[in-house]
């Protein structure tokens, strides 16, 4: 489903690709990501899933929900040890431990490792064979879901803008772009990593990163990004989310009245979903005594 949103005094047209709309709890972008990785799963008989992130992750409670529906058991390393003893008053966790999946929860420090052999071969010794997802899903199957967001008849629009996280959406996205459109990735944390992440997967030079709306960081909002996606909501009957959807809309819309995007130009914002962790994010709001997220 795409939703025009009608900006006044502009010849530029916008539109949202509402992928938050095609699963319940496992929306957007995550249900690209796992598509074919489950599959492949399934495929090769494995009958576990192990996979890793953060307090409010969107990646955790898909991969606990979709294993739960697909028969698999999930496993997932989470970082923080603090964690353990707060999951019933974590709404994402929570979540996915009502979905079936384990935890074990490891140190910041602990985690920044888990890409290495040692940590892998640890977690082998711990629960033998199992499937292993990456944080935040990106992989080459995943890029493949992912490449199925753009079809043939968006050849029409002039740009194409989707958050980042780990890269791997924006990066099935350029792959799936036409030649003459630009696509521009909005990332949701601060640094210059994500370009060699993303020229890992992606097939096309036709893409760039807005580095100006990560709001601070991952996990970082404002009072001027809350009261943004309230309007947004009540304006266009649209939720954002805090992390990534709602940072990018945010970037665009500022950009289109800075004029950085040509007269009567036709622009495709891409919806991720995340929209579960609204509710985690508004815990942390309520805590600062700061506005909250309406949902």
């Amino acid at each position: 489903m795409t939703q025009e949103i009608v900006l006044p005094n502009s010849s530029v047209k916008l539109f949202i690709r509402r992928e938050d709309l095609i699963h319940p709890f496992v929306s957007g972008n995550k249900f690209r990501k796992l598509k074919y990785n489950l599959e492949f799963a399934k495929n090769n008989n494995y009958k576990k899933l192990v996979t890793f992130g953060g307090a409010f992750s969107n990646h955790i409670a898909a991969v606990a929900f979709a294993g739960k529906v697909n028969g698999f058991e999930t496993i997932g390393i989470i970082r923080g040890n603090e964690l353990a003893s707060e999951i019933n008053s974590n709404p994402t966790l929570k979540f996915a431990q009502d979905c079936g999946m384990k935890f074990e929860f490891v140190s910041r420090e602990e985690y920044r490792q888990k890409t290495t052999v040692e940590f892998i071969e640890n977690l082998k010794v711990k629960y033998q064979q199992f499937y292993l997802i990456p944080e935040g899903g990106t992989n080459d199957l995943a890029i493949k879901g992912c490449e199925e967001i753009i079809t043939n008849e968006d050849a029409a629009y002039d740009f194409i803008c989707c958050a980042i996280g780990t890269g791997g959406t924006i990066s099935g996205i350029i792959n799936s772009s036409s030649f003459n459109q630009k696509v521009l990735g909005f990332p949701s944390l601060k640094g210059d990593f994500l370009k060699k992440d993303i020229c890992k997967f992606a097939k096309k030079d036709n893409w760039n990163i807005i580095s100006d709306y990560h709001f601070g960081g991952y996990g970082k909002v404002s009072n001027e990004l809350i009261n943004f996606i309230n309007d947004f909501n009540e304006k266009y009957n649209i939720p954002l989310d805090p992390i990534y959807t709602g940072k990018m809309v945010f970037g665009v819309i500022e950009l289109i009245n800075k004029n950085y995007f040509p007269e009567n130009s036709k622009i495709l914002t891409i919806h991720t979903g995340g929209l579960q962790g609204i509710e985690g994010m508004n815990l942390k709001l309520r805590a600062k005594n700061l506005p909250i997220i309406k949902i």
